[in-house]
């Protein structure tokens, strides 16, 4: 890549998970990172500029970007003036394309924090190869959709002999809430559900599958997991297929990879609530009045407390099994929805723009674009990697 003005620039700060990623920045972008904010309203900008001068005294120079989803031309030039590109505006399927083809185009890498199938799907069929031909990176789901998992399981197989078949379950739980803008998200995957199987089908007829290896995520089934002592709930998340991307790519995920995930409860009673709640969802979503009322309650931009994320919390529990031998893993951090997916985001774009990653190109995931380095970044960080048994 010739060199840009700037090495990271933030397009959706003005937001509530995208104010965290810009407070993160603040603190934790290296001395020398040229990095700015972009949006649709400048003066908002300056707002939150003015909130990060308050961490920092040099953020009050940063550089502000006029870019608007609406407009091709402001994202291209956006897309043209630094080497990464950090998106924090969902839902994605709603506004998110525009920014993706301008820097596959670009030859700018690119990440989001996007948990939306459809539109991880739809952006491989269409800007795939541009990405590969410009040397753009295009990762999406560098939150905690799905890092976690993703680099989770990464993880895990390098505890593994590579030259057998993998068996590998995660288990997620919290005790965390959500924002507006992932309400918004999920409501919009929940009422397209047509669209996304179509969008799954057509990017399978056309993703090559890798030669003599196969790596697939395997829906599991409700039940007790005697190993780790939690009632398990089958999760229809972007993450298995974040996962088996990761060990289609990869050999060291073994000849065989199978992935299946879950959600952990203590209860019984606690599952079947959950599992009628995401009905229960699921089927407003599909009642247009009902949904609109639903999303109207619940506006973008609104999130948990500072006080409420600071007493929340996430573990993913792995267990992976290879002809016999075993392991047992976790990956444990703090908020998961916000503080820690704007830790997770920020240093997937700082990762992409100082480390020397694996070559590579394309609509890529978090273990094929930056492996053991984003990993490493996540630990130094405060998000634990661990084995904890065989």
């Amino acid at each position: 890549m010739v060199d840009r003005d700037l090495d990271i620039v933030l397009l959706g700060a003005t937001g509530f998970t995208g104010g965290l990623t810009a407070e993160y920045l603040a603190v934790h972008a290296p001395a020398g990172c040229r990095w700015g904010l972009a949006g649709r309203s400048i003066p908002k900008l300056e707002e939150v500029r003015a909130r990060l001068a308050r961490i920092d005294p040099t953020c009050a120079d940063l550089p502000l970007v006029q870019a608007d989803a609406g407009d091709p031309t402001s994202l291209r030039a956006l897309a043209e003036s630094t080497r990464v590109v950090i998106s924090t505006v969902g839902p994605y399927l709603l506004y998110g394309e525009p920014l993706v083809r301008a820097c596959a185009e670009a030859g700018t890498d690119y990440v989001d924090l996007t948990g939306e199938p459809e539109f991880v799907d739809r952006m491989y069929l269409a800007h795939h190869d541009t990405a590969v031909a410009s040397g753009a990176r295009l990762v999406h789901a560098c939150g905690f959709d799905s890092i976690p998992h993703d680099l989770g399981a990464f993880f895990t197989v390098q505890q593994l002999p590579d030259d057998r078949p993998i068996a590998l379950r995660g288990v997620v739980r919290s005790n965390a809430t959500f924002s507006g803008g992932t309400f918004h998200s999920a409501m919009t995957a929940f009422s397209r559900a047509g669209q996304m199987r179509q969008a799954m089908a057509d990017r399978r007829r056309q993703e090559p599958r890798p030669d003599g290896r196969r790596a697939r995520p395997v829906a599991g089934k409700p039940g007790r997991d005697r190993q780790l002592g939690y009632w398990l709930l089958p999760l229809p998340t972007i993450d298995p297929f974040i996962v088996a991307r990761s060990g289609a790519a990869l050999a060291s995920y073994g000849p065989d990879f199978r992935y299946s995930h879950y959600a952990g409860l203590k209860t019984l009673r606690y599952t079947v609530g959950g599992a009628a709640g995401a009905a229960t969802l699921a089927a407003a979503a599909q009642v247009p009045p009902v949904r609109n009322a639903l999303l109207k309650r619940i506006q973008p931009g609104q999130g948990p407390s500072e006080r409420r994320r600071a007493k929340s919390w996430f573990t993913v529990d792995f267990v992976g099994q290879a002809d016999g031998e075993q392991v047992r893993t976790r990956v444990s951090g703090g908020d998961p929805g916000y503080t820690e997916t704007a830790k997770m985001l920020a240093e997937s774009a700082l990762c992409l723009a100082f480390d020397a990653n694996p070559p590579t190109a394309g609509q890529v995931t978090t273990a094929v674009a930056m492996g053991d380095n984003l990993l490493g970044r996540l630990q130094k960080a405060g998000i634990t990697f661990e084995v904890v048994g065989h």
